[in-house]
């Protein structure tokens, strides 16, 4: 599997773990004020947390899982229950099989989970290009003022002179949320043309194989379906 495939993968994997994580708040008829103060964080944490923020502490995902009462869930992967049995214990002796636990993780096409889900790691990938190289940052400013120059009647333009600010500021988290505002203006980025073709079509790679499913089972070894 590819290090595009497993980047991909972990960012589902959040994604999922979010929404069922907002899924149960909400089942419970708990606000999200009255949810905040329960876990100890901010609204905008919890906000944070309830859209697969990656940059979110993990002991805030675990806080509001144990809220939810879904920690246990947590023990038993951490806990030995998953792991082999010792050498010269009574099972590793059984001659029964090992039980083979397998997952398929995939997002929902008909939503367009596979599109957010790709449009959301050419984001982070090319704004991990600019942090490691700054004069990135020009490139895509050159191409946000072609734009501009050559297309002011698009119906993007208002998109496109919000990006002016966003790169200006580099305020990263107002396109790597999940709102419908954060969508629209991914969908109108300079961002992924600072990328290389290469990186670019591994991306789409692995966004494909999530249509179809990666298999996570038994021995850890992956496939993809």
């Amino acid at each position: 599997m590819t290090a595009s495939t497993l980047a991909m993968l972990d960012r589902q994997l959040l994604l999922q773990l979010s929404d069922r994580l907002k899924r149960l708040r909400q089942e419970k008829g708990i606000g999200t004020v009255e949810m905040a103060h329960r876990v100890g964080v901010s609204r905008s944490t919890l906000s944070a947390v309830e859209a697969g923020d990656p940059g979110t502490a993990i002991g805030t995902y675990l806080r509001v899982m144990s809220v939810l009462g879904v920690s246990g869930e947590l023990a038993l992967l951490a806990g030995d229950a998953m792991q082999p049995a010792p050498s010269g214990s009574a099972g590793a002796r059984s001659r029964r099989r090992k039980p083979v636990v397998q997952v398929l993780v995939s997002a929902d096409e008909s939503r367009h989970q596979v599109q957010d889900l790709q449009s959301l790691a050419l984001h982070e990938e090319a704004i991990r290009a600019v942090q490691k190289n700054p004069e990135l940052l020009d490139k895509a400013k050159a191409t946000l003022q072609l734009w501009l120059t050559t297309k002011p009647s698009s119906r993007s333009a208002s998109l496109w002179e919000e990006w002016r600010n966003i790169l200006e500021g580099r305020n990263w988290r107002k396109v790597l949320g999940r709102t419908r505002r954060a969508q629209e203006l991914r969908q109108a980025s300079p961002l992924p043309t600072i990328l290389p073709e290469a990186v670019r079509q591994n991306i789409l790679t692995a966004a494909s194989k999530l249509k179809s499913g990666v298999r996570l089972g038994g021995d850890l070894k992956e496939d993809v379906s």
